[in-house]
């Protein structure tokens, strides 16, 4: 992978190019989607279902949630189909086909970077100051993206020879949202059912990254370091687990696509 890492540039920044090429509104859907994401939860959970937000400002403890996770889906997203899409360039020469949903992971630091911007102004708004836990947030992106990257090697490999895979990520996805604290916190689950949360890698990742932010004006503020632990070993599992597969089903990746 190093050799090629010109190649793994090239291929980020072709993602990057290719996402928003023709499009009327731009970079803009990057500000675009979490805000109105952010408006229909507020309303629907923070304000019609009184869903908890341990002292913060509703929008500003969905939209803390929102950015990682949206990182994590859309990267997910793109990794999982990405060998399919660059069909023509597998099939033409050799390179390690792991750089082509690894460019998919990082091409979405872009969009990520961009939208914390938003998250930081909302912050500023309601006078927000982050806890010095927030130097541990580029840890929490780092597992976001082992996370999005060890699954999208599982599903990009399997992908190739079962095209079920492009009709069950949107499914899956939808699913793990509302299975991860994006919406609620992880208080009104409750201790009882943390350890079971702390199966679902991103639960780590969002709470971590909340906390982080918004602890300052939350009840209870502290990154919980077991669950992180815990979510940070199921990543770790998916992601080497995946790296395997994927090196063993790659020889065949030419001849099936």
């Amino acid at each position: 992978m190093w050799e090629y890492r010109e190649l793994l540039y090239f291929l980020v920044w072709r993602d990057v190019k290719v996402r928003y090429k023709q499009t009327a509104l731009g970079v803009m859907w990057i500000v675009l989607q979490p805000v109105v994401s952010m408006a229909i939860f507020t309303v629907i959970f923070g304000i019609l279902l009184q869903v908890p937000s341990e002292e913060a400002p509703y929008p500003a403890f969905v939209l803390s949630a929102l950015i990682p996770w949206n990182y994590f889906a859309s990267s997910l997203n793109r990794s999982s189909t990405s060998l399919v899409y660059s069909s023509n360039l597998v099939t033409k020469v050799y390179f390690p086909r792991i750089l082509i949903p690894l460019s998919s992971v990082l091409s979405g630091l872009v969009d990520l970077v961009i939208a914390f911007t938003l998250l930081l102004g909302l912050m500023a708004v309601y006078r927000i100051t982050p806890t010095p836990a927030a130097l541990l947030l580029p840890g929490f992106v780092l597992l976001a993206s082992a996370t999005a990257l060890g699954f999208g090697l599982w599903l990009s490999a399997l992908n190739v020879r079962y095209r079920d895979i492009n009709y069950i990520i949107p499914f899956l996805l939808q699913i793990w949202m509302y299975a991860t604290p994006v919406v609620y916190g992880t208080s009104l689950v409750g201790d009882r059912f943390g350890l079971l949360m702390g199966l679902n890698p991103m639960t780590g990742v969002v709470e971590g990254f909340r906390q982080a932010l918004l602890g300052n004006v939350m009840t209870g503020a502290q990154v919980n370091l077991p669950l992180l632990g815990v979510s940070a070993s199921i990543t770790l599992v998916v992601l080497v687990s995946g790296a395997y597969f994927f090196r063993y089903t790659e020889r065949s990746f030419a001849d099936i696509i």
